[in-house]
């Protein structure tokens, strides 16, 4: 599955601290796609010591403690022997180290290892200070555990992700060793661990379950899609601005007071960016006045601000959920500030899982927008005067017919993709989990679904740029006429038909570094 390409590394933190307090969406980033270093809170390493005293004051005691002394799920009643607990840890690793198919990306990874380390430092979860410093040292090290891609139901949070991981800190199972971009060597853990100088994990009671009850794969899917998303969906208004203007509409309808009538947050943002965008423009002040008989644009170019500022309020709730997990110690059972440890049902995936879905919904109507801008510029009853198809030899040149159907294509699986998997609970564990949330899966659409609208949008800037080229000798805006020369860069330019597929990759990297965005936001300020 594509990945939206990281930023330029000047751009990354020196180090990430992770101590007691929440981690943020930023810094979760750093340190899955840009290998910012972590380094542990030292005031808060001495909670987790702390905390891990009750723990083993409960594992002396006759009585069983969930999680410390017994079996786990529908085994929790069954009481563990003390000379039994280290191979129970363990176990539990092993057997739930259970996922299949393909190998998960490496920043997803490194994002779910890290917020388990956060949660570990909270001091809520009763591990020992070694346990978070060998987690803190596989991150640092480049070690990526081989995490499958089936096998999480979000319920007791990401189970089988955080055991291929834990699995790993014991010096079991498989590892890539990768530098910043590299897809890494494929060892051992054993000697993955060896080679970094790190001793592999002995578990000791409770820290087997506190490794892998968490929402930590769904979590920092969620934030890598936040970070993709707010880059996305300002490059969504760019190529509006591009095709409003090559398709000579008009920017009257962006004007502030117009959209104060309305005040939703993210409606005034994208009408800005618009009026930003297309200001100065020659070819939109060429049909202005009384001479123009058009009366109004289509929807996809008039209610671009109206569906990506809806697409912004979407990102900016799931961002408030993010911001609240972040701040969550999840575990099960979860060491209290007053000493208890307490079951309870923290893990469930629910609250992320829903906004990973609405996400989904979102990104497929952008996208749907997009594509439909980029099919009026290919019609020429709709496109104002351009070649059919924006072809170079009308009958003998198809154009960029074809690239149409790709976005087409595109689209029609993003409205698939856009069926939520929230609502499909399958009960497991002997009907003791017996309604799970599907977050882990929510997050996997959402993956290969922004991977989908940065192809639409690439797909539409292309298109714009050609058609902007071919209003000559009408000029551009600053803005969009800083994007039309980034395109042009790459070969897509207009002219006879040749192999496509290239140029539509290589503006889909200009999409998915950023370059569209920062060529855009070096003339007009975008929000």
């Amino acid at each position: 599955m594509s990945t939206i390409a990281p930023a330029p590394v000047a751009t990354v933190a020196s180090s990430v601290t992770v101590g007691t307090g929440p981690l943020t969406i930023d810094e979760v980033v750093a340190v899955a796609r840009h290998d910012a270093p972590v380094v542990l809170d030292e005031a808060a390493l001495e909670g987790v010591a702390a905390s891990r005293a009750i723990i083993e004051g409960l594992a002396a005691d006759p009585e069983p403690h969930y999680g410390i002394s017994t079996g786990f799920g529908a085994l929790a009643t069954t009481f563990i022997a003390e000379d039994r607990r280290a191979q129970l840890q363990a176990s539990l690793v092993r057997s739930h180290a259970a996922g299949s198919g393909a190998e998960v990306e490496r920043e997803v990874v490194r994002a779910l290892m890290l917020l388990r380390l956060s949660t570990l430092m909270t001091g809520r979860t009763g591990v020992r200070r070694v346990t978070a410093e060998t987690y803190a040292a596989i991150l640092n090290a480049g070690i990526t555990p081989v995490v499958r891609e089936y096998g999480s139901l979000g319920c007791s949070g990401d189970l089988a992700p955080l055991s291929h991981c834990a699995l790993v800190a014991i010096g079991e199972g498989e590892a890539r060793v990768t530098g910043r971009g590299s897809s890494g060597e494929l060892m051992s853990a054993a000697d993955a661990l060896a080679a970094a100088g790190i001793a592999p994990l002995r578990l000791g009671e409770k820290e087997g379950l506190a490794l892998i009850n968490g929402t930590d794969g769904m979590l920092g899917m969620l934030a890598l899609a936040i970070d993709d998303l707010r880059m996305l969906l300002t490059t969504a208004d760019v190529a509006a601005a591009m095709s409003v203007e090559g398709l000579m509409g008009t920017d009257a309808v962006f004007a502030a007071d117009l959209h104060a009538l309305r005040p939703q947050r993210g409606q005034a943002v994208s009408a800005g960016n618009l009026r930003r965008l297309l200001a100065g423009s020659p070819i939109v002040a060429s049909h202005k006045g009384p001479e123009c008989t058009r009366v109004q644009d289509a929807y996809s170019l008039r209610c671009a601000p109206q569906v990506h500022g809806a697409a912004r309020d979407t990102l900016a709730h799931a961002a408030s959920v993010a911001d609240a997990e972040l701040a969550s110690a999840v575990d099960n059972p979860v060491l209290t500030l007053d000493g208890r440890v307490e079951s309870n049902g923290n893990f469930h995936g629910a609250p992320v899982a829903y906004v990973l879905d609405f996400l989904a919904i979102a990104v497929a109507d952008v996208a749907s927008m997009s594509e439909r801008r980029t099919d009026r510029f290919l019609d020429r009853a709709r496109n104002q005067g351009l070649p059919p198809f924006l072809a170079h030899e009308v009958g003998v040149d198809s154009g960029l017919m074809i690239a149409q159907y790709t976005a087409a294509g595109i689209v029609s699986e993003l409205k698939r993709l856009a069926v939520p998997a929230s609502v499909d609970s399958i009960p497991s564990s002997a009907m003791q989990e017996d309604h799970v949330s599907m977050g882990w899966h929510a997050a996997r659409k959402l993956r290969r679904a922004i991977d989908g609208l940065a192809r639409v949008l690439a797909i539409e800037v292309m298109t714009a740029s050609r058609g902007l080229a071919l209003r000559a000798p009408l000029e551009p805006g600053a803005a969009t006429g800083a994007v039309a020369r980034l395109v042009a860069s790459t070969g897509a330019v207009p002219g006879p038909d040749r192999f496509l597929s290239p140029e539509i990759e290589a503006v889909v990297g200009l999409v998915t570094s950023g370059e569209v965005v920062r060529n855009a936001g070096s003339v007009a300020e975008l929000d």
